[in-house]
């Protein structure tokens, strides 16, 4: 365990450690309460204990659902299995979703959510962090690189996000929006119904597990586009499906183009439709692929 503000930031954790990892409630910076669950690699090929401080001081990938998903929902558990063969797992529930507090704010404070995860990872000893967004969890992934940037080597606002570790190292957004109020498909439509309407929040909260604030957003956050070219020179994938119902094939390329093109990848995968109920195992193997060919040693 790190001592300074990442060991206080874990000491701030309620933990419960299981045979088969951790789970805990991490606090945000705005004091909403989220769950979190950490997975240890579990390689198909034989190796060493994934508890070793060596696998500890490695990779760690953080996952970021799609609006109404959770950490129990199936589609989010596979993904972290799949990714756990390549490395440790943090996934976690968006507050308003699943068993977090809070009410959610559809990629606006998320943001803060994810810097928790994130932070947490790197209390638990990772010294490289991937962060992995699907759909909402997507446009969060990216707000995220671009408002908590890497360290830097001076004094001051960087030197401030190396101590409290919020930062990601490697960036994969998958089927996310490239630009906000997007009502173009009837399945975005009916996100808007669900988000704007009373009946569609009731729907929502008692369906969907999913609690929605009612207030619009304001000040309107860093929409996915304004962050892309931010993000530099962090690592950065982008995923989308041909098939995708919600977000056509414009998004993406209107990220791709927003973003610089030494550090970003665009992948268009024939026949994938959207997000991490969409994602199959091959998928899911090559982005972590992508993600240990980026990661570098900690210097």
């Amino acid at each position: 365990m790190s001592s300074g503000p990442e060991a206080d930031f874990a000491r701030s954790c309620v933990p419960s450690i299981t045979s088969s990892g951790h789970r805990a409630a991490l606090l945000t910076e705005d004091g909403v309460r989220i769950e979190a669950a950490y997975t240890p690699r579990r390689p198909m090929i034989p190796g060493p204990a994934p508890h070793t401080r060596a696998a500890r001081d490695g990779l760690a990938i953080v996952l970021a659902h799609g609006f109404t998903g959770a950490l129990e929902r199936p589609a989010l558990r596979r993904a972290a299995a799949a990714f756990s063969q390549h490395a440790d797992v943090i996934s976690f529930s968006f507050r308003g979703h699943g068993g977090s507090g809070g009410r959610s704010t559809v990629g606006d404070r998320e943001v803060l959510d994810l810097a928790a995860a994130v932070r947490w990872a790197r209390s638990l000893g990772h010294r490289r962090v991937a962060t992995v967004g699907f759909s909402m969890g997507g446009s969060v992934v990216l707000r995220h690189a671009a408002l908590y940037g890497r360290p830097a080597p001076l004094h001051g606002q960087g030197a401030h996000e190396e101590r409290t570790g919020a930062y990601a190292d490697t960036v994969v957004s998958v089927s996310a929006p490239a630009r906000w109020y997007y009502r173009g498909t009837a399945p975005m439509r009916r996100v808007h119904w669900a988000v704007t309407r009373p009946a569609g929040r009731l729907v929502s909260r008692l369906g969907l597990r999913t609690r929605i604030h009612s207030e619009d957003w304001d000040p309107v956050p860093l929409s996915p586009t304004e962050a892309a070219p931010l993000i530099s020179p962090t690592p950065l994938l982008l995923v989308h499906g041909d098939r995708d119902p919600y977000f056509p094939l414009d998004h993406p390329r209107m990220l791709m183009s927003a973003a610089d093109p030494s550090s970003t990848e665009l992948w268009i995968e024939p026949g994938f439709g959207h997000a991490e109920n969409a994602a199959d195992g091959e998928l899911l193997a090559r982005i972590a692929g992508w993600i240990t060919r980026q990661a570098a040693p900690a210097r």
